[in-house]
């Protein structure tokens, strides 16, 4: 009987295993941080009995196969993660932060149990893996999934339900690192868990990659406008996790099952040396660069992307939305070059063109692992491009390169430049309420 209970209410597979491991690994990183970092505080046995909680629910979560088990888990989730939000309870501006948490998730939730109730209405089955096998999509379960990305979006920070993550960064470090790498993947977690019915609808993928560039973009222009680090990084956030949509959105969710893990762990190595940024010796862009730099940053970039197609087990020109990910690459390794070859380009080259190709390796080599581990499940099925994919990568291109080069030297830039940053700048603030504006204001008791 207890066998048969537990095989109605879990269901542990390759994609479980891998976000398992994740979850484990950035915990037992954040414990150990937090151990030495929160020593003396008055909440210090706390936070332990919170942490240790809040990733017993997360891996419930994910090894979960009934409808229910998985929105329990996936309230109780979010419902530590605002309490750890709150740490300090009589600290106006965390507590600001933990409702403005609450509202996002709450429609979250209101999203995900709608979901689930129409795809318990369509096919009268609680089991997950049930539900996914479904061989055609009927028009109450294309609206399930519709309300499963909403609910996907509000717990990944993907615009416009991005605020409340900008919101929370006046809690402790380690909640910072375990929310930034771990609890903000779940939506990613949640389009992979039901990629099979995602898949059966181009037109929803579609929207899946327009709504992750709009994020991806967005994030990444708003990390540039901050002026501190932990606001820079929780942007980083925001336009990372847009790019694991438009990874989603591709059909290549094994790809984005990558990138969820290793954002989480550098994204968890940021936040916990965010301390020390400020020591860091940093390079001079020295923007914008020579047309030689530029040109040989342009060469090294071609052979990452090509390191990274061979090593992920993709064709370099392919025909379909596997290109969009060997054009990131591309872009990725010509402005990883960039930096090293502005001094001497031609000195330079070789050895960055050895980097660049070993970054391809590695990257292309992480995605073919998760894509090797997973390939039993079948969720890399590679979409036909279209007029939306390839105007993503034309945006993400102009983008990059107006970064490189719109760079005047004279004292006033124009007023639409300034009306711009300035729009920008604003849209990228937290909620008032949570930003703490005298330091007496600050509660540590």
């Amino acid at each position: 009987m207890t066998t048969f209970v537990l095989s109605s209410l879990f269901h542990v597979d390759r994609l479980s295993l891998t976000m398992m491991g994740l979850v484990a690994f950035i915990g037992v990183c954040v414990g150990s941080f937090a151990y030495r970092y929160l020593k003396g505080d008055s909440h210090y046995q706390s936070f332990f009995i919170w942490l240790a909680l809040l990733i017993s629910s997360v891996m419930l979560l994910v090894s979960a196969d009934h409808l229910l088990l998985l929105l329990v888990a996936w309230c109780v989730s979010n419902g530590l993660l605002v309490r750890l939000i709150m740490y300090k309870t009589s600290w106006r501006a965390a507590k600001a932060a933990g409702l403005l948490a609450t509202k996002n998730f709450g429609v979250g939730a209101v999203g995900v149990a709608a979901a689930f109730g129409l795809f318990y209405a369509t096919t009268g089955q609680t089991s997950i893996q049930a539900v996914i096998q479904q061989p055609t999509l009927s028009p109450a379960l294309l609206l399930a999934l519709v309300l499963l990305l909403i609910g996907a979006m509000t717990q990944s920070a993907i615009w416009p339900f991005h605020r409340w993550l900008l919101s929370s960064l006046n809690s402790p470090t380690p909640v910072s690192a375990i929310m930034h790498a771990g609890l903000i993947n779940g939506g990613g977690f949640l389009l992979a868990r039901f990629a099979p019915l995602y898949l059966q609808s181009p037109v929803l993928l579609t929207a899946i990659v327009v709504i992750g560039f709009c994020a991806a973009l967005l994030g990444t222009l708003w990390k540039l406008l901050q002026p501190d680090v932990k606001r820079m990084l929780a942007c980083s956030t925001m336009g990372q996790m847009g790019f694991m949509f438009v990874q989603c959105g591709l059909g290549l969710f094994p790809a984005a099952v990558a990138h969820l893990v290793w954002h989480g762990m550098f994204k968890a190595y940021l936040f916990l040396s965010s301390g020390s940024a400020a020591k860091e010796k940093r390079v001079d862009q020295a923007y914008p660069p020579t047309p030689l730099a530029f040109m040989a940053a342009l060469v090294c970039g071609l052979a990452g992307s090509f390191s990274f197609a061979v090593s992920s087990g993709k064709v370099w020109l392919a025909g379909d939305t596997t290109f969009v990910l060997v054009v990131v690459a591309f872009l990725t390794a010509s402005q990883f070059a960039l930096p090293i070859l502005q001094a001497n380009p031609l000195r330079m080259l070789p050895g960055t063109l050895v980097g660049t190709g070993l970054f391809g390796l590695v990257y292309g080599g992480s995605v073919q692992l998760i894509s090797w581990f997973m390939a039993p499940m079948e969720l890399m099925q590679p979409q036909a491009l279209n007029g939306f994919h390839v105007a993503g990568l034309l945006t993400l291109t102009l983008a990059w390169l107006s970064r490189l080069f719109l760079r005047k030297e004279k004292k006033e830039a124009p007023d639409w430049m300034l009306k711009g940053y300035v729009t920008a700048l604003n849209a990228s603030q937290p909620h008032p309420d949570t930003v703490t504006t005298h330091r007496n204001h600050y509660q540590y008791q």
